[in-house]
């Protein structure tokens, strides 16, 4: 689309999980200048063009704290989570050295109030290193044959129940797949409340894999059951490992125990 030609070097120099060196993005916007330069009909103004691009920056940048916030925190995608801390520490880098000064003191106010340390934190998740010991191991699993048994000293974890969702097993066209395929995934996200049921889980789980990771425990069982243990169990505990290694980088094991049960989970 047309627009302005800073929006898009501004978007591509300030990405939050770049982190570009500032060397880099000073080079980097030359080179584009110069590039620019001979596609105009007139000589570049470069003072007024850098100056509009440090606006720009900022448009920018605020844009994409608050797409990362409603992804994040409303729609509960963890990798837009993850990626909050980031963001705010971009804008915090780029005030530091492009501050509002007395035109706009209200607006300076409020961006550094978003930027203290403290709101930064508050943002950034605990999350596991190499040498952390929990592994999350997560079973799908079929009501009718059974909880799997897990011989382990702490045994037990989270049993959720995913009966409660419409089964896209009793659709025709898809009594055979499983919720891996991409016209059960369509019909679970679309049709039926599994996004509005995992974002519970989502919660739920999160307090203990948080709290285990930061006392050092070694294992959470995380198991879903649906009829067959074909379709929403599936699907869903694949959005957990998904979210899990996105928000906190644990460890996981993964067993689908009707489709390729694991040791673990006999």
């Amino acid at each position: 689309m047309k627009g302005a030609p800073q929006y898009d070097v501004a978007s591509l120099l300030w990405q939050a999980r770049a982190a570009l060196p500032e060397d880099w993005k000073r080079n980097l916007l030359q080179d584009y200048m110069n590039a620019l330069e001979p596609l105009l009909d007139r000589p570049l103004n470069t003072l007024n063009f850098i100056s509009q691009y440090n606006g720009y920056v900022l448009i920018r940048l605020l844009q994409v704290l608050g797409a990362y916030g409603f992804r994040g925190l409303f729609e509960r995608k963890a990798h837009f989570l993850t990626s909050i801390p980031l963001a705010l520490k971009n804008l915090k880098s780029f005030l530091q050295t492009h501050p509002m000064g007395i035109a706009l003191p209200e607006f300076e106010k409020v961006l550094q109030i978003c930027v203290d340390e403290s709101i930064i934190q508050q943002f950034t998740p605990v999350q596991a290193t190499e040498d952390t010991p929990l592994v999350v191991k997560v079973c799908s699993f079929s009501f009718k044959k059974g909880l799997p048994i897990h011989d382990e000293e702490n045994g037990g974890g989270f049993v959720f129940d995913c009966r409660g969702i419409l089964n896209p097993g009793r659709v025709e066209s898809m009594k055979s797949q499983t919720g891996r395929d991409k016209e059960v995934i369509q019909y679970l996200e679309q049709q039926t409340k599994m996004p509005v049921f995992l974002h519970s889980v989502f919660d739920v789980v999160d307090i203990s894999v948080e709290d285990y990771i930061k006392r050092g425990f070694e294992s959470l069982y995380v198991s879903f059951g649906c009829t067959g243990g074909q379709h929403r169990s599936v699907y869903a505990a694949d959005a957990l490992v998904r979210h899990l290694k996105n928000k906190f980088k644990v460890k996981i094991e993964l067993c689908h125990y009707v489709q390729d049960a694991k040791n673990w989970c006999n």
